[in-house]
C-alpha cells in the first residue's frame, strides 16, 4: 500500500511538473508517469494474481472439509448397531457390578 501511495505522489508531482516546467521537464515527468503508472499496472495484475491464489486455496479447504464430512458421515452410517437385547444386559452387567 506504502508503494501505491508513493507512485500516486510521484505521478502528481510528475503531472505539477509538466504543467509548470519546460519541454525537457515534460518530457521527463511524462517519462516518469508511463514509468510509474507501469509500476502501478504492475502491482495490480500481482495483487489480482494473488487473489486468485487465495480463493484457489480456499476452495481446497472447503473441499477438504467437505470429503471429512462425507468420510464421517459414512462412518457413522456403516457403524454396526448392537441389538437391543446385548445393550440390556450389558447395563445390567454393570448395574450389577457397580453393588
Amino acid at each position: 500500500m506504502k508503494k501505491i501511495i508513493a507512485l500516486s505522489a510521484l505521478l502528481a508531482l510528475g503531472a505539477l511538473g509538466m504543467a509548470c516546467g519546460d519541454s525537457a521537464a515534460n518530457n521527463t515527468a511524462a517519462n516518469v508517469n508511463k514509468n510509474a503508472n507501469a509500476a502501478l499496472s504492475n502491482a495490480n495484475a500481482a495483487l489480482t494474481n494473488a487473489a486468485s491464489q487465495v480463493n484457489a486455496a480456499a476452495n481446497q479447504v472447503a473441499n477438504a472439509a467437505s470429503q471429512v464430512n462425507a468420510a464421517s458421515s459414512n462412518a457413522m452410517a456403516n457403524k454396526p448397531v448392537a441389538p437391543a437385547s446385548n445393550v440390556a444386559a450389558n447395563a445390567n452387567a454393570n448395574a450389577n457390578a457397580k453393588h
